[in-house]
């Protein structure tokens, strides 16, 4: 497919290099101890709160088994905890402990500020409304909230 014939291909086309470039950078300009990985742990459980290993994989789209190593980094280091769940005795959940909270309220805030920065640096006013806006409508991409049919502009 030609994707200059198709500008939704297009884009995707941007929107995907902008994002993996910007995403790279955001990880040079902050040399977290935390991977990605264990930041997007720490947030799922911030915003959503309390959740099985299970639902935390799919809420980050992997098989379990890809974040045993995570959740056992961050509970070693007091990141998050484990607790039974009040509905099912067999089954734990985790959440994110008040260290967990410090630690991802600093590196959000300091890769805020970088890109705060940047925004104010480089680009117009109009133009940080825009990425504003955008970044509201990737999360929604992002969550799936966005139906197949509503591709028609």
């Amino acid at each position: 497919m030609d994707t200059d014939a198709d500008p939704v291909v297009a884009a995707a086309t941007a929107v995907r290099r902008g994002l993996t470039a910007l995403g790279r950078r955001l990880r040079q300009e902050q040399g977290s101890p935390l991977t990605a990985v264990e930041l997007s742990v720490l947030g799922h459980l911030h915003r959503r709160g309390p959740m099985s290993p299970g639902e935390l994989a799919a809420a980050d789209r992997v098989q379990p088994q890809s974040l045993t190593r995570t959740l056992a980094s961050l509970e070693a280091a007091t990141l998050l905890a484990r607790r039974e769940d009040p509905q099912d005795g067999r089954r734990s959940l985790l959440v994110i402990t008040a260290a967990g909270e410090a630690s991802l309220r600093t590196e959000m805030a300091q890769r805020d500020a970088w890109l705060a920065t940047a925004l104010a640096g480089a680009l117009t006013t109009t133009e940080i409304e825009l990425l504003r806006l955008a970044g509201e409508l990737l999360e929604r991409l992002a969550d799936g909230a966005v139906p197949t049919h509503a591709r028609a502009c």
